[in-house]
């Protein structure tokens, strides 16, 4: 009885052995890129938690709150199981299956037309065995499938990477946004003061007879637009939480009434930090959203493997072993036992033109991975070019701004002084007022955008998550 089993085990391993045929990680196409310098390890360690360079723990605590809890992410990450339990299925193939089958029966047959002294007409039938079986591999179309579900595991998590990329980079921009909101609410509330003292003053001289109704109602005027400005800020202030309360995965009642934790509007709205000079742009080559387009591409052209294998003949080996006897006493005895051993070849003859029509169906899905791919390094080359242009021009706008509100805050006291003098009209104050409020808005636009061109710049070098090699990603 165990030689019997062995044999059989032995039969199957060496066919297992014999089906191993080669099949090997495809490569990406080549790109014409610009040249590239590899990155420093200081520089990786940089990109990887670009929010810690602002210096701002609420910052840093809302996007590890949304890293941790965002539902993008935890969707994609259940995206990640379901490509692990695929690998799984696609790796069951590889190796030959084993069943125990246990059975017990009881039987009556005819007893019409029976000799005079016929058998009993009641049986019993008892049996155990083992049933074990192997497909030989000999054209690598379960070994394709296995590595193209790899390549799509590893695809499936770098996704999860880019949505958590994304996630942080979003969350960064969206509270830079909200601190500007803020920045911009205070200093309308601090311009409705000064208009509110603007109008008493006009409304006494009003009431003096020093000037006409025209004067007072055009500072009456300009308090209504602070007041209107104020409510717009209020507005996105509120949208702006709504939006931070969703992208940290906060509850619906949290989403509805959300609390934001934020440093005062008042505090270093104007300090950006600075990017490290000489970046090199062989970062971006980490991003995973180029990785996850190359392992779909390796995946499509494993899957067209699987699908030619199909053209070819099909050998499987079977076995069994076990025991069979009428009583329960005599099921493990020496004459009950019982084995098999068989083999099989199926060679497809009609039906080439479904194998045909399947072998097509992986090229043409492989021939889209390759524009998805040469889409996704086109496009991340074009945003790490928009992202160096908008992070360097912002810093002159920011800049210029500065010094335009320095100049136009030095014209308003001119202004000032010469209304009350009496060499110029109201008019003219006015118009002062109304470009120094315009300054100090386009100057807090400026250091928001500042602050987002660096997030994106970070963003489209690759930072926001830690690389993991393909084979590592493959697990």
């Amino acid at each position: 009885m165990p030689d019997a089993l062995s044999r059989a085990l032995a039969a199957l391993a060496l066919a297992a052995v014999l089906a191993g045929c080669a099949v090997t990680q495809p490569k990406a196409p080549a790109s014409e890129l610009p040249p590239a310098t590899p990155p420093t390890a200081a520089q990786l360690a940089l990109l990887e938690r670009w929010w810690l360079a602002f210096d701002d723990p609420r910052l840093t605590a809302l996007v590890d709150e949304a890293l941790a809890h965002n539902l993008d992410v935890a969707s994609a990450f259940v995206r990640v199981e379901l490509a692990r339990s695929q690998v799984l299925l696609a790796q069951s193939y590889l190796y030959p299956y084993a069943n125990l089958a246990v059975g017990a029966s009881r039987s009556r047959v005819s007893g019409a037309g029976v000799p005079v002294f016929p058998p009993p007409l009641t049986s019993n039938d008892f049996n155990v065995g083992v049933d074990l079986g192997y497909e030989l591999d000999l054209w690598g179309k379960y070994r394709s499938g296995s590595l193209a579900a790899k390549n799509e595991l590893a695809a499936s998590r770098y996704f999860q990477e880019s949505v958590r990329s994304a996630v942080a980079a979003d969350t960064a921009i969206t509270y830079f946004r909200l601190r500007a909101a803020d920045a911009e609410f205070k200093l309308q509330q601090d311009t409705l003061a000064s208009r509110d003292d603007t109008v008493r003053l006009q409304k006494d001289r009003y009431d003096a007879g020093l000037i006409g109704d025209y004067d007072l109602r055009q500072a009456e005027a300009e308090r209504s637009e602070v007041v209107a400005n104020i409510a717009r800020a209020k507005q996105g202030i509120g949208l702006l939480e709504g939006s931070l309360a969703t992208l940290t995965g906060r509850s619906p009642r949290d989403v509805y009434a959300p609390s934001i934790a934020r440093v005062a509007p008042d505090h270093a709205i104007l300090s950006v930090p600075e990017l490290p000079s000489g970046l090199p742009s062989g970062l971006m080559e980490r991003r995973p959203d180029i990785q996850r387009a190359e392992a779909l591409l390796a995946a499509s052209e494993l899957r067209i493997q699987q699908a030619k294998a199909a053209y070819y003949p099909s050998i499987s080996l079977t076995a069994a072993f076990g025991s069979e006897s009428a009583a329960l006493a005599d099921l493990f005895t020496s004459p009950a036992s019982v084995w098999r051993f068989g083999a099989a070849l199926l060679q497809p003859l009609i039906g080439l033109k479904s194998i045909e029509a399947n072998v097509q169906a992986s090229e043409a899905r492989r021939d889209e991975a390759v524009v998805l791919y040469r889409q996704t390094v086109q496009t991340a080359f074009r945003e790490v070019h928009d992202a160096l242009v908008v992070h360097t021009t912002a810093r002159e706008i920011l800049a210029a701004e500065t010094r335009r509100r320095e100049q136009l805050a030095a014209v308003l006291e001119v202004a000032n002084l010469r209304y009350t003098a009496g060499r110029t009209s109201f008019l003219e104050v006015l118009d002062a007022q109304r470009g120094l409020l315009q300054a100090d808005t386009l100057r807090i636009a400026a250091a928001r955008d500042t602050q987002i061109a660096i997030v994106s710049f970070a963003k489209a070098l690759g930072g926001g998550w830690e690389p993991v090699p393909l084979d590592a990603a493959m697990q």
